[in-house]
C-alpha cells in the first residue's frame, strides 16, 4: 500500500481538489481499455462526468441520469459490470443533513452508519474483479477487504489549519 500526503485548497466539489483531480485522471487513462462502466451515485458538478457511463445525485438540479438516493441508484446496475465507481457521499452526518435540506427534503436513515454500510455492500456487488474504487471521506475505511477489496493507495490531501484532511482510497476489487 503506498500513502501520499499532499496539501492544497478545499473544495466542495472534491474532484476539482488538484492532487485528487491528477490522480483520477490517471487512474480513468489507465483504465481505458477494460470492459466495464464507470459509475458515479454522488455526481453533483463532477469534471470527471463525462468519463461516466452512470451518474445519479440526490439533487433534482443536477444533471444527471438518476436523482434518488444513491443505495437505490446502485441497486440498478448490473452485478460485476462496473471497471471504476466514484464513492464521494456527504462525510458526516451533519453533511447529509445540509444535502437533504439544501433541497427541501427531510433525513431519514441515510444519516446512519447503515448508509455506508448498504454503499459498501452495493460497491461489492456492482464492481468487477479487477476494477476500482475511489472512496473520498475523513476516514481511509474505503469498501474495505470484508467486501473483497483491497487498499492500493491512499492519498491525504491536508487543507491547512484545524481543518480535516480529505482522504481518498483507492481500492481494487479482489
Amino acid at each position: 500500500m503506498i500513502i501520499e500526503r499532499y496539501w492544497s485548497m478545499p473544495s466542495r466539489w472534491t474532484f476539482s481538489i488538484k492532487p485528487i483531480k491528477n490522480q483520477i485522471e490517471s487512474i480513468v487513462e489507465y483504465l481505458t481499455n477494460m470492459d466495464g462502466i464507470i459509475v458515479d451515485p454522488f455526481v453533483g458538478k463532477s469534471i470527471f462526468r463525462k468519463h461516466c457511463n452512470l451518474t445519479n445525485d440526490l439533487n433534482p438540479t443536477i444533471d444527471a441520469d438518476s436523482n434518488i438516493r444513491a443505495d437505490e441508484f446502485l441497486k440498478n446496475i448490473d452485478s460485476d459490470s462496473t471497471k471504476l465507481l466514484f464513492l464521494d457521499p456527504p462525510y458526516s452526518p451533519r453533511q447529509i443533513k445540509e444535502c437533504y435540506d439544501g433541497i427541501g427534503l427531510k433525513v431519514g436513515q441515510d444519516s446512519r452508519s447503515d448508509f455506508y454500510s448498504n454503499l459498501k455492500k452495493e460497491a461489492s456487488r456492482i464492481v468487477k474483479k479487477g476494477g476500482y474504487c475511489l472512496s473520498f471521506g475523513w476516514n481511509s475505511g474505503g469498501v474495505g477487504k470484508k467486501y473483497g477489496f483491497e487498499i492500493i493507495k491512499i492519498l491525504l490531501i491536508a487543507h491547512g489549519a484545524s481543518g480535516n484532511d480529505t482522504i481518498m482510497t483507492i481500492e481494487k476489487r479482489l
